[in-house]
């Protein structure tokens, strides 16, 4: 399977709440990348495996959001990467405030794995949304 097919159909997994499958594409060490001031890693460094993002976004992203969801608008190859352009949106349930916020993603594959997430969004809106500013 290319890289991008391999992104397409964890993103669709990912909109269907199939979030075994969106584990099972990921390295056992692979390295998620929330952006830099995101409220929910604000230092920008990396959660390390899949359990990692589970329990520290994903169980985070069900729990507190109503609605949460990934718009991909377009994939680009880049060899070993893939770049996502897409959108966020949501309403955070704590403050009931909506957010449609655009997103890049990059990715890096190695051998049908996704290795490496990198996330580049608006974190001045998140912090609104989310009231931590």
């Amino acid at each position: 399977m290319d890289n991008v097919k391999l992104l397409k159909n964890l993103y669709d997994a990912f909109g269907r709440g199939d979030i075994p499958t969106v584990l099972g594409g990921m390295s056992p060490d692979i390295n998620w990348y929330e952006a830099e001031s995101n409220p929910y890693m604000p230092s920008g460094e990396a959660w390390v495996g899949p359990d990692a993002v589970l329990n520290n976004l994903f169980v985070k992203l069900g729990g507190e959001w109503d609605g949460f969801s990934v718009h991909p608008k377009s994939f680009h190859s880049a060899g070993d990467s893939v770049v996502v352009e897409a959108r966020y949106s949501g309403t955070y349930k704590a403050t009931g405030k909506s957010m449609d916020a655009q997103v890049c993603h990059v990715w890096d594959v190695k051998e049908g794995k996704v290795t490496r997430f990198q996330q580049y969004v608006d974190t001045a809106k998140l912090q609104d949304v989310m009231g931590t500013r």
